[in-house]
């Protein structure tokens, strides 16, 4: 029992030590040490025009700010707007069916829980430059 003590305050040790190591930041050779200024948080409009997708089957961006939004196991504000019954009053986008089917296609009368956080998929949409560059191409505007 004394060995497995031991061996744990090693590996912690070990850990710890790790961790304390140098780690770059995705937006270039700039260390993540003392004295880097964290970039400001983008500002997002409350509401504004939404963009077409890049790719099939991209999730939509969200053209308006969620951080009123409650977003909990106990509570889906998103669903305050866009759910079936809801999104005509809201003047908002529909939930997609493909919400509303569990992994054997089965239809659901709630939103599917693997589908329930929205924010997992769906970001809000920001003008910000990329935090690495890439040679992405959108494969055409299929949201317009």
């Amino acid at each position: 029992m004394k060995n497995k003590f031991v061996v744990s305050a090693l590996l912690a040790a070990l850990v710890s030590t790790a961790a304390i190591a140098e780690v770059n930041s995705l937006r270039g050779d700039i260390g993540t040490g003392e004295g880097n200024e964290v970039e400001a948080v983008k500002k997002i409009p409350h509401s504004q025009e939404r963009l077409g997708l890049d790719y099939v089957n991209q999730p939509p961006l969200i053209p308006h700010s969620t951080d009123q939004v409650q977003l909990n196991p106990s509570n889906n504000g998103c669903l305050e707007c866009h759910d079936v019954n809801t999104y005509r009053k809201a003047n908002a986008p529909r939930v997609s069916p493909t919400h509303y089917m569990d992994r054997d296609n089965k239809i659901l009368a709630e939103v599917a829980p693997r589908r329930y956080f929205c924010l997992q998929c769906h970001v809000t949409q920001v003008d910000a430059k990329p935090l690495v560059e890439n040679e992405f191409i959108p494969a055409g505007k299929f949201g317009e």
